[in-house]
């Protein structure tokens, strides 16, 4: 399910099925060196997120992706946003990205780090691939959690 009216009407009226909520983090750089990188990452990071989502419809609520630079407070942002996923019913938000930085909240968030792959260029069959090889990556982490009920 996606962050829309009407997918979030349906997750208000099955709260006890749609659990759980995915947050991607996306960094946003303007510099000539990190700019391509960032692009590139948040092409990554929608397309696995998107692909997660067809996997666990009914299960998982994908949020909309939370932009960020590299000299916001990133434990104020995450917090925050925890907050108010929690509030809105949520018994799991997992933040997912392939920045780096975002490890060192692992203690207290449940953050899914994977690095970036470029898409850009791929064949639709090697991308699905692609996709399907971060997705097994993915499944343990959330089972594990989801697990523990």
């Amino acid at each position: 399910m996606f962050w829309t009216s009407k997918d979030i009407e349906e997750f208000l009226k099955q709260k006890e099925f749609i659990d759980t909520a995915l947050v991607p983090l996306v960094l946003l750089e303007g510099k000539d060196l990190g700019i391509k990188q960032s692009a590139s990452g948040a092409e990554f990071l929608m397309s696995l997120t998107n692909f997660i989502e067809q996997q666990f419809k009914g299960r998982i609520v994908l949020t909309s992706p939370i932009t960020y630079t590299k000299v916001m407070s990133k434990e104020s942002l995450i917090s925050s946003i925890q907050e108010e996923l929690l509030e809105a019913g949520f018994k799991y938000i997992f933040f997912i990205t392939s920045d780096h930085d975002w490890t060192q909240f692992v203690i207290n968030y449940d953050i899914i780090w994977l690095p970036s792959i470029p898409l850009g260029d791929m064949d639709q069959k090697v991308k699905q691939s692609v996709l399907s090889d971060q997705l097994r990556q993915v499944i343990p982490m959330l089972s594990q959690k989801w697990a523990k009920q």
